[in-house]
């Protein structure tokens, strides 16, 4: 039984790190194609609909209509850091970077989160985060020199500052959602929906449109919604309640960058800066240098 549980608890993880693969190719087709606000328009109301589905066939909808005063404000501060302001950032920093850079410099959220606890967990920093920090600090300067670290005088310092600043907002969604106690599936769905409303509340004020006019970025919207933000939650989610030990899965996440690499290459055309693979190994050691005591007991 316990060996049939880790089993599932792998095939969902796997799922979920291949989904979460295929997002920067999914982000880099959909930006040729459509503007930043109708894709996330579009992702935000397909993921709250994922999310209701998902809600509705786990038998909560009763915990859902149990929301409160004090739920609908945390899902509406919670909606505005993610995915409001978070994926506004992120999908930003993909539109000015190549896809290879943008997501592993968004990887460096585990650290920024320690450094975030102290003042909203009221945690103390250990010496070993700022050697992690120095650690994926380097790989965040050799991912950005984009295959030239002695002349990285090209670089988009704007897309830089952004996909590693889009990191301080998951961190903080992170600690936030956790001081949440709620389902997390529910709680998601009601974030969503109160994101979907300020996404559309923003398009309608700025004069934008809410969908993309081409049929193939209105696919590509769509995708993002069902395997970056609703569905792939959901797998996430179970394999963590299958596993007994959450490291040990959570491990498989650092395989995404490296398969969305290939992905980025096969169907986008980027080319593989030496400087990628490099950088990203510096910024996986410094989190798993953070974690150190854990991967020791791996």
């Amino acid at each position: 039984m316990k060996i049939e549980r880790w089993g599932k608890a792998y095939l969902f993880a796997i799922a979920a790190v291949l989904c979460w693969s295929t997002i920067p190719t999914a982000f880099k087709w959909a930006l040729a194609e459509a503007e930043i606000t109708e894709i996330l328009t579009v992702a935000s109301l397909a993921s709250t609909l994922v999310l209701l589905l998902i809600v509705a066939a786990t038998g909560k909808m009763k915990l859902l209509l149990k929301t409160g005063r004090r739920d609908l404000a945390n899902s509406a501060l919670l909606g505005l850091i993610n995915p409001f302001i978070y994926y506004l950032i992120l999908l930003r920093a993909y539109d000015l970077l190549p896809g290879q850079v943008a997501q592993p410099l968004n990887m460096i959220w585990p650290i920024v989160l320690v450094f975030l606890s102290v003042p909203l967990l009221g945690q103390k920093v250990p010496a070993a985060s700022y050697i992690s920090l120095f650690i994926s600090f380097a790989g965040v300067y050799i991912i950005s020199s984009q295959g030239r670290p002695l002349n990285p005088s090209e670089t988009n310092i704007t897309g830089v500052l952004l996909a590693t600043g889009s990191s301080f907002f998951w961190a903080l969604y992170f600690i936030l959602n956790i001081l949440d106690k709620r389902d997390q599936a529910v709680k998601l769905l009601v974030n969503f929906l109160f994101a979907s409303l300020y996404l559309i509340l923003f398009s309608l004020i700025t004069g934008r449109s809410l969908v993309p006019d081409l049929p193939s970025a209105v696919a590509a919207s769509l995708y993002i919604g069902v395997f970056e933000m609703g569905l792939t939650f959901y797998l996430w989610l179970k394999a963590m309640q299958l596993s007994s030990s959450n490291d040990k899965i959570g491990n498989l996440v650092y395989l995404s960058p490296f398969i969305s690499l290939l992905l980025l290459n096969i169907f986008i055309g980027e080319p593989i800066y030496l400087t990628t693979p490099v950088g990203l190994l510096f910024i996986i050691g410094g989190i798993l240098y953070q974690n150190r005591k854990i991967v020791a007991r791996l």
